[in-house]
C-alpha cells in the first residue's frame, strides 16, 4: 500500500496539512489565493475535510505593523489554527550557502507533493550539516536527480536568463512562488542534476522569502 493510501484509510491527529504565509501591513496575505488553493487541492488529495472558513481565522490573526511569518494547520476534519510570528525579510545582499544530502527522495511517493507535517527526510538531510556549514540543503531522488531543499524550491538561471526549476515528475512539493514564476513565465521545468548547478546563477525561495541567491558549498 502506497503511503498515500494508508493515509487516507487510517488518519492520526498528528498528521496535519500545512501552509506559511507571508503578511505584510500594507499588502495584507502575499499570495493567499494560491495558499489557499492548494489547500483545498491537497485536502481532496489526501481524504482530508475541505477547511472550515480559513479566511475569516487568518483575518483575526493579520494585524499590527510589523511583517507577520502566519503558519497554517489544518487537520483532517477540516479545522484550521494559526499562529503568527513577526518575520524579518531575508536582507537584499544575502546569499545562501547549499549543500547536497546523502538522503534521497522517492519520486514515486507522492505524499511529499503536499506540504504536511510527514517531513522526514527534510529534517534528516537537514541534520546532515551543521547551520555554519549550510544554509539550505538540497535533496536528489534515487535518480540523481535535484528535487528541492529542505523548506525551498530550486531555480537555475538559463543561457536566455528564464530560470529553470526541477519538475515534478522529480518527486517534489510544488511551491507557491515556484507555480507563481512559472505561470508568470519567468520559470520553467526541466529535470536537473548537480552538474548542472556548475558555474550557473543559483536561487532557492519560497512563498515566504521570496528568490534568494545561493552558492553551492564545496569541500
Amino acid at each position: 500500500m502506497s503511503s498515500q493510501s494508508a493515509l487516507r484509510s487510517k488518519p492520526s491527529a498528528d498528521f496535519l496539512l500545512i501552509e506559511t504565509l507571508r503578511w505584510e501591513p500594507e499588502q495584507g496575505f502575499l499570495r493567499l489565493d494560491q495558499h489557499l488553493r492548494r489547500l483545498s487541492r491537497s485536502a481532496d488529495a489526501l481524504g482530508f475535510r475541505q477547511p472550515v472558513k480559513p479566511d475569516e481565522v487568518l483575518k483575526e490573526i493579520a494585524t499590527g505593523d510589523v511583517p507577520l511569518r502566519v503558519r497554517l494547520t489544518m487537520t483532517f476534519r477540516g479545522k484550521v489554527e494559526v499562529a503568527a510570528t513577526p518575520f524579518e525579510p531575508v536582507a537584499e545582499d544575502t546569499v545562501w550557502r547549499l549543500r547536497i544530502a546523502r538522503t534521497k527522495l522517492d519520486s514515486e511517493d507522492s505524499l511529499f507533493r503536499h506540504k504536511t507535517t510527514r517531513r522526514e527526510p527534510y529534517e534528516a538531510a537537514r541534520a546532515e550539516f551543521k547551520p555554519d556549514e549550510a544554509d539550505e540543503v538540497l535533496l536528489l531522488n534515487e535518480r540523481g536527480e535535484l528535487c528541492e531543499g529542505t523548506i525551498t524550491n530550486l531555480f537555475v538561471e538559463a543561457a536566455d536568463g528564464q530560470l529553470i526549476t526541477p519538475p515534478l515528475s522529480s518527486g517534489l512539493l510544488p511551491g507557491v512562488l515556484r507555480a507563481d514564476l512559472i505561470r508568470e513565465r519567468k520559470a520553467r521545468s526541466e529535470v536537473l542534476k548537480p552538474t548542472d548547478l556548475v558555474d550557473r546563477k543559483i536561487f532557492v525561495g519560497n512563498s515566504l522569502r521570496g528568490l534568494i541567491p545561493a552558492v553551492l558549498a564545496i569541500d
